[in-house]
């Protein structure tokens, strides 16, 4: 065995809902006394298109000794499952840019005299495998936005007044946000208390632009929940900085001692800073 990233369930927040389940087409999960369950290191691949099904937040990933992932016992469990799990699973594969478990995949489905499906109907995309197949939410499916920064275009096709978007991921719901998402490496990190967004104008140029961001609410979002999330995130990638931008109320203060232990318990030192936003959105600090 060796060290890899696996997904892992944390009991005490699991209600047992089941809507992880479909979400998992490589058959890594199943509910056992009330509770999910990974059955099997080797059916998980770690990609994590679970989670973001999870209300509860009850899924993580993290990076431990496990079985090395097999795709050819992934794929004899999917087989039968019939032609739209396997055109689900290929595509979840393709969406993450999993190359080599993608050819892995289809060398066994002709291997099996099993029809390749098309994965170009429309489906070419991450998003397109979302909105085609019910196995992982358009709303929480990764995405990054890096490599194509071009100002969108309004209904006149000129470039859009104010200027264009600064975002460069998606989600952007820490509760969503899969901690071993590629646009973290090497990233500098904004933190920021939901309501910031609305009440500072200018939030894309001075604060967004250039970072990769999260967004959530300190006071009716779970802080440990935050807490293990933020260090994930920080073990599993080298972070530039962290900023946290909040606004000036007593409610969103309660994050800055969890970010600070988050980047503690990591065991890297970087940089943090802090913006403090007026609730007449006026920049205090």
């Amino acid at each position: 065995m060796a060290k890899r990233k696996i997904i892992k369930i944390i009991e005490d927040k699991c209600t047992g809902c089941g809507l992880c389940i479909p979400n998992c087409p490589e058959g890594a999960l199943q509910i056992i006394d009330g509770k999910v369950r990974l059955i099997s290191d080797l059916f998980c691949d770690g990609l994590g298109a679970c989670i973001g099904h999870c209300p509860e937040g009850a899924i993580v990933i993290e990076e431990r000794e496990a079985e090395k992932y097999d795709e050819a016992k992934v794929m004899e469990n999917i087989v039968k499952q019939g032609k739209n799990v396997i055109k689900a699973h290929l595509l979840h594969l393709k969406g993450h840019n999993e190359q080599g478990y993608l050819r892995e995949a289809m060398e066994f489905l002709k291997k099996k005299g099993v029809g390749i499906p098309r994965l170009d109907e429309g489906h070419g995309s991450p998003r397109g495998e979302a909105a085609g197949h019910g196995h992982a939410c358009p709303g929480s499916m990764m995405m990054d936005f890096t490599k194509d920064k071009k100002p969108a275009p309004n209904e006149t096709g000129t470039a859009r007044k104010g200027g264009p978007s600064q975002l460069r991921q998606w989600p952007v719901q820490i509760t969503l946000v899969p901690p071993f998402a590629p646009y973290f490496d090497d990233a500098d990190l904004l933190i920021a208390a939901d309501c910031v967004p609305f009440a500072y104008a200018d939030f894309h140029q001075d604060f967004l632009k250039g970072k990769t961001v999260l967004v959530g609410c300190p006071k009716l979002d779970d802080i440990e929940f935050y807490k293990e999330k933020f260090t994930q995130i920080l073990k599993l990638h080298d972070l530039k900085s962290v900023t946290y931008a909040h606004m000036e109320v007593p409610c969103c203060s309660g994050l800055i001692g969890v970010i600070n232990k988050a980047i503690e318990e990591s065991g890297k030192k970087v940089p943090f800073k802090e913006v403090v936003i007026s609730i007449k959105g006026e920049r205090l600090q």
